[in-house]
């Protein structure tokens, strides 16, 4: 786009009343973008969003991005009573006497020809033939020049610019704070039309223009945003040059958890808000609903059709798995709706240089972090010294390539040396008959028991990627390293690369070098090696504990979960590939 077609929007459009301090945010927006045709209207409350933050409009209306926070449970609380019913306005020609006025709740209305629409929480009637809307707050009233800021404001202008286009006079309306029992009224001057109307035009060439307004900078706006966590506003400002240190306030906690279930003709029902898990005539096992972050089911497992109404209403994904613990699939609800990014991607994925550029970004992130591993737990080191010196000039080459295939073989002899190595990081002192040994790595089906302990981990480590990429609206089957198969979740082993050692082999070293697995937790065939019942929920424990510890990030400086690490990674792939950020970051551990 030429410098010649953009124009900045307005100082006033955008609300830095919270922030004094902090400059006006400047966009650049095309000229004279029409509406297309079939572009829904805007809905007053996204308005409200938009002169607040714009970065946080286009999130939650085109992007369909949402996340609770305290706030947002809060604010609906506030409304559960003008939403329990809408009541019809009264005509606005009809003549009523004062006794007879009464207020409409939960009033819709739409304007083409001011393109908007809203849910007006409520409309009162006055004695003087004008109706007031009400716009119902959470929190203390604001104390303001105006009594209240701007984004609130001009939502509420636009609710009576709406009562006017249907015949309604309308020259005020009312802010109801539930915090402080307080209404403010809002006089609808030519001041606040304009500015409301405005604030539309600019919208609409936002999301006309398809390119996501800029995060703000160090404003104390995203503090309390409940989509600091998808909008990593200051990790994009860093990434992308154009911001200082990172504040810690994108990390949270992960309170829910996966539910395992993997016994054989188990029965999984909703008993009012948990999970219900039962096995022929035995006492059912309970799961809190608010406490699940996915259900996975394990080999033959019957779940109630009410049982996945509820979780794909709650966007809990359940994932299928065979016996052995091979990944077949996972159901959700409808799925994200971020058309944004799946069109990107899709892009993207055609474009060979764009995939030979990510891809030497994985690799090489999975060679530096296995040879950290190999250095930490190796621990004769001058025996480790030359496999480490072979990973780490088959690291440098990596940066260097210019096919897909060269780098397949990089990546081929880097794990050649790695798995060949693997048997030192493992425990060699005790009964020489319970000793884990392997011999390079092999599947398909595992001959050891190490073996058959990655392979189970790389199956779930596929699993926990396919979720997140899902939940951040990726199609994860359509890859740009791994060549896309029937049924492969080739953007999951994409994005699990730099992963497979920090995760997987860890968790298969621990829980050797710590005696948490023996041998008696493998069934061993003719054919090859398994885990039985005992070993898979051993490990399952050992995996989900790994996930839960907290790393330093090597670029942003704060702590964070393992598994909102995956979140995180995922969420800075969209970035790059919707042109935000100029290069993905891989997290390389120290």
């Amino acid at each position: 786009m030429s410098t010649e077609t953009i124009r900045p929007i307005p100082d006033h459009l955008i609300s830095e009343t919270e922030e004094p301090d902090n400059p006006p945010l400047q966009l650049s927006l095309p000229l004279d973008v029409g509406k297309h045709p079939e572009s829904p209207l805007i809905p007053a409350r996204i308005l409200n969003e938009f002169v607040y933050c714009p970065r946080l409009a286009y999130l939650e209306w085109v992007q369909k991005e949402w996340a609770d926070s305290a706030d947002t449970v809060e604010g609906r609380h506030v409304h559960r009573r003008v939403d329990k019913k809408s009541e019809p306005l009264p005509d606005p020609e009809a003549e009523a006497e004062p006794e007879d006025l009464k207020p409409a709740r939960s009033v819709e209305l739409s304007s083409a020809k001011l393109d908007l629409v809203a849910k007006i929480d409520l409309v009162e009637p006055t004695s003087g033939g004008e109706v007031v809307p009400v716009e119902y707050k959470r929190g203390k009233r604001p104390h303001v020049k105006q009594k209240a800021y701007d984004p609130e404001r001009v939502q509420l202008c636009a609710q009576g610019l709406l009562l006017e286009e249907h015949g309604y006079r309308c020259s005020e309306g009312i802010l109801y704070f539930a915090g402080s029992k307080e209404r403010v009224r809002v006089a609808f001057d030519e001041s606040l039309r304009l500015l409301t109307k405005q604030s539309i035009g600019a919208l609409r060439s936002v999301v006309e223009g398809g390119q996501i307004p800029p995060p703000l900078q160090n404003s104390p706006k995203c503090n309390r945003c409940s989509l600091v966590g998808i909008c990593m506003p200051d990790e994009v400002n860093l990434l992308r040059a154009a911001g200082n240190d990172v504040r810690p306030i994108a990390v949270r906690r992960t309170h829910a958890l996966p539910v395992y279930v993997q016994a054989n003709r188990a029965k999984v029902a909703k008993q009012g808000n948990r999970l219900a898990i039962t096995l022929g005539e035995e006492e059912p096992v309970y799961a809190r609903l608010a406490e699940v972050s996915q259900l996975v089911l394990m080999g033959n497992v019957y779940v109630t059709t009410p049982t996945l109404h509820e979780l794909m209403r709650r966007e809990i994904p359940v994932t299928w798995q065979s016996y052995g613990g091979w990944f077949l699939g996972h159901s959700m609800g409808a799925g994200h709706s971020n058309v944004e990014l799946r069109t990107a991607q899709y892009r993207t994925s055609f474009d060979e240089s764009a995939c030979l550029r990510l891809a030497k970004g994985w690799v090489q992130a999975k060679i530096k972090n296995s040879r950290v591993l190999l250095r930490r737990n190796w621990t004769d080191k001058e025996a480790a010294a030359p496999v480490l010196h072979a990973m780490k000039l088959l690291s440098n080459e990596t940066g260097s390539t210019r096919e897909i295939e060269s780098l397949l073989g990089l990546e081929g002899a880097a794990a050649a040396h790695y798995f060949q190595a693997f048997p030192n990081m493992l425990k060699t002192s005790g009964d020489a008959e319970l000793r884990f040994s392997m011999e390079g790595r092999n599947r398909r089906p595992p001959t050891d028991p190490v073996n058959a302990l990655l392979s189970f981990g790389y199956s779930m480590l596929t699993r926990s990627f396919v979720v997140a990429l899902s939940a951040v609206g990726f199609d994860p089957f359509r890859g740009f390293f791994h060549q896309p198969r029937y049924g492969r979740p080739a953007l999951a082993l994409d994005m699990m690369e730099p992963f497979r050692s920090l995760i997987v082999d860890s968790c298969v070293i621990t829980a050797i070098n710590n005696g948490e697995i023996d041998k008696s937790d493998f069934i061993e065939t003719p054919i090859g090696v398994n885990l039985t019942d005992k070993g898979r929920k051993r490990f399952i424990a050992i995996f989900e504990r790994r996930l839960d510890q907290e790393v330093t990030h090597p670029l942003f400086g704060y702590t964070v979960e393992y598994r909102r690490l995956f979140e995180m990674q995922t969420r800075l792939l969209a970035r790059f590939l919707l042109g935000e950020i100029p290069e993905y970051p891989n997290f390389l551990t120290r």
